[in-house]
């Protein structure tokens, strides 16, 4: 899964940076704030693709004293600073651009230039699109679309998609914001387009941060993990119930379980303690993603 998420990045990096040199080229040319509104976005995007694999590979570290769980939950903290440069840097400085804009509003020269850059960006993000709507669809398995980034754990597939999804809406909305501005010689339509693309930008940051802000304050797994990790426990005949099961998730591939049971009476400790390490085994071979499990006995008074 890792290697997935770092090919998505890289792709979508390298078109990103080209892409942003060409918008930024053709804004100086043409005075469009559509198309400078179009470079900047990109450019947050390039930082994004950077700040994302900085996540990786702070997730990577093993753990210490200081973080015994290890480090997987920075790749969360960084997907959330992502929506936050989305939002403050690519939504506020499109709209406040556009408004700019639309105060003095001023012609697009040499269209033509900007019609070319639009269709090759395009075409770049296009491929980055569809690269990362591959790997995520594969991620996602038989779920729906709106379920698997619910329930996506490893939120540099969803992140990139989205990202590579507005960029795609916004070029169209430059492409159409040019062009009528051409056609009709009002050159409002350039500044509203800068704007609409400011919003754009702004409702993607809005819903990633969303989306990231369970799994970083530590969001449970799965709940068909969970049912099927209560069916196993129940399954123990030195187990008569089982009171609470609780998961979080410390990083994409790492669950914590903290297992609260009602052992049966009459059991020794040295019976105890061998029946937990293999009820422990087989969570662990059965759901490779739980790395670590507590197990507590607790009387369940209800």
């Amino acid at each position: 899964m890792a290697g997935s998420s770092k090919k998505v990045i890289y792709a979508a990096l390298i078109g990103n940076g080209l892409i942003a040199i060409t918008k930024f080229i053709a804004s100086v040319l043409t005075g469009s704030s559509a198309m400078m509104s179009e470079g900047i976005h990109s450019t947050v995007d390039t930082g994004n693709q950077l700040l994302l694999l900085l996540g990786l590979k702070k997730a990577k570290k093993p753990a210490d004293k200081q973080f015994p769980f290890g480090h997987g939950k920075e790749i969360y903290f960084w997907s959330f600073i992502v929506a936050i440069m989305i939002f403050g840097v690519g939504a506020g400085i499109s709209i406040y651009e556009g408004i700019h804009s639309l105060m003095d509003p001023h012609p697009v020269e040499n269209p033509i230039i900007n019609y070319l850059v639009l269709g090759f960006a395009m075409i770049f993000e296009g491929f980055a699109w569809y690269f990362a709507w591959k790997e995520f669809n594969k991620a996602r398995g038989k779920r729906g679309y709106y379920e698997a980034v619910r329930k996506e754990k490893n939120p540099t597939l969803f992140v990139v998609l989205f990202e590579d999804s507005a960029a795609m809406l916004g070029l169209i909305v430059a492409f159409i914001g040019i062009a009528l501005g051409q056609y009709t010689g009002l050159h409002i339509f350039d500044g509203i387009a800068s704007i609409v693309i400011g919003i754009i930008l702004g409702f993607t940051a809005a819903w990633l941060a969303y989306e990231t802000k369970g799994l970083l304050i530590g969001e449970s797994a799965d709940p068909e993990i969970v049912t099927e990790i209560t069916k196993l426990a129940n399954n123990y005949n030195f187990i008569s119930g089982v009171n609470e099961v609780l998961t979080m998730h410390m990083g994409p591939n790492y669950v914590l379980l903290n297992l609260s049971v009602n052992f049966k009476d009459k059991m020794n400790v040295s019976n105890v303690e061998e029946n937990i390490s293999t009820l422990t085994s087989r969570i662990k071979k059965e759901f490779p993603l739980v790395k670590r499990v507590f197990v507590e006995a607790e009387e369940n008074n209800l």
